[in-house]
């Protein structure tokens, strides 16, 4: 009986880790940060990772070095195995993204399907630490967090090898929103099914990817959403908000079903209006920067200079940053919740919506929106949300949002900030998440199920 009592420990194959800027990295390295806490030691599996570039180019990039690199800390174990760009990878970073196209496809289509049947590949690293680390040590299970997918298999393969149980980590679905129309669909799904045979349990973050996932996956499931980092959100809890120009600010990816143009034509009217207002509208980390700075220019001129663009940057960096506005901008994702929501209640700033009900944000959706809606479920999860928490104020359309700005500004030029009074939103801090994972470890290992 000893034994259950002790520590366990969990091999984690993560590919995005910090230092890489990644959203799925920030899943997997609460883990790291707090199972210690909850009695599981954390042994993380990555990539080297360098951000020399600042952009999308980091994803390629080769590592620092040809040796595993091992990092022992408070908190566990971080194995950061070397990584080399293929061939498409090299021929991008030396030539840029619009030279030999056709090439680059052929290449990466190659390594995406071999590498489900050989270890071959850039991501194959990862594998071959995780093996030369279990030659030598003892570990009670594993956890893989997708995607990329491939590491599903990864998993799967080193619990046969070494009769360890493991654990698949959805960050979102593979099969139903990536690969619908896509050749290697099929192929794909039967993938799946065979890597996760041999899987304990799987974890995902909502009820809405559960019900996807399952389709193909037969396996216990439990629900860990995401959520904010509690460490970062302490460093900035004595950032105050700015009371010298009324602050919005957007973090992460802009997807074509966002109605962006539409929200930017209600900020341009909102500069040109009679109050003359101060403000800035701050993007983080966007995808095609440039696209958004050309938008801008053309057709939002009076918005120039008062639209910034800033490049990705750590998590904690970034809620320095984002401690200083006064208001969130975040767009309508329907079916599922995203993450930037969750940093957006760990700081505490009011969100604001666009849009529940917009006609022109409606075909865009209807034209771009990639996911198909599961009857029974919701397909507002973020307004349930912003009410249950009482942190934002959900915009209906463009005709509310003219509304809304002017209606924040008065209170901004009355009081100097924008208050929220948001309740309840501590449950999503990833320290607690990280104790919810320790517990389905201890249920894996001690009942040998």
């Amino acid at each position: 009986m000893e034994s259950e009592y002790m520590m366990k420990k969990l091999l984690i194959l993560a590919y995005d880790f910090p230092p890489y800027v990644s959203v799925g990295g920030l899943r997997p390295y609460a883990w790291y940060r707090y199972l210690k806490e909850y009695g599981v030691e954390p042994v993380v599996v990555t990539r080297q990772w360098g951000n020399k570039y600042g952009n999308e180019l980091d994803y390629i990039a080769p590592g620092e070095s040809n040796e595993t690199i091992v990092e022992e800390t408070e908190y566990g174990t971080i194995i950061r195995t070397p990584y080399k760009p293929n061939l498409a990878n090299r021929i991008m970073l030396k030539y840029g993204r619009s030279k030999f196209v056709f090439i680059r496809k052929m290449v990466t289509a190659w390594y995406e399907f071999m590498q489900f049947l050989f270890f071959v590949g850039p991501k194959s690293g990862l594998y071959r630490g995780a093996k030369e680390y279990l030659k030598q040590n003892k570990v009670d299970a594993i956890i893989t967090t997708v995607d990329p997918y491939i590491l599903l298999r990864y998993a799967s393969t080193l619990s046969y090898k070494f009769g360890i149980p493991w654990i698949a980590d959805y960050r979102d679905p593979w099969v139903e929103n990536k690969n619908k129309n896509n050749l290697f669909g099929a192929l794909n799904k039967y993938f799946e099914r065979r890597f996760t045979a041999n899987a304990k349990c799987v974890i995902t973050v909502d009820e809405f990817f559960k019900k996807q996932i399952e389709t193909n996956v037969n396996k216990p499931f439990h629900i860990i959403p995401n959520g904010y980092n509690p460490d970062a959100i302490d460093a900035v809890s004595d950032i105050s908000q700015a009371d010298d120009c009324l602050r919005f600010a957007f973090v992460g990816t802009i997807y074509k079903w966002h109605p962006l143009e539409s929200v930017l034509r209600c900020f341009s009217c909102f500069a040109d209006s009679n109050i003359t207002p101060k403000f800035e509208l701050n993007f983080y980390g966007v995808n095609d920067a440039e696209d958004l700075k050309l938008m801008v220019s053309d057709k939002f001129p009076n918005l120039v200079g008062k639209i910034n663009v800033f490049p990705r940057m750590d998590n904690m960096s970034l809620m320095k940053k984002l401690a200083l506005h006064n208001v969130m901008l975040l767009f309508n994702y329907y079916s599922f919740t995203g993450t930037k929501i969750y940093d957006y209640l760990g700081l505490n700033r009011k969100i604001l919506f666009c849009y529940s009900d917009d006609d022109e944000a409606k075909l865009l959706k209807e034209k771009y929106y990639p996911i198909k809606e599961i009857e029974g479920l919701s397909t507002h999860l973020q307004e349930d949300l912003i009410a249950e928490t009482n942190s934002g104020i959900i915009v209906k359309d463009k005709n509310e949002l003219m509304k809304t700005l002017s209606i924040i500004y008065e209170e901004f030029e009355r009081t100097g900030s924008i208050e929220c009074k948001s309740v309840g939103y501590e449950k999503y801090s990833r320290k607690g998440q990280s104790g919810e994972l320790a517990k389905i470890v201890n249920e894996i290992t001690n009942k040998n199920i």
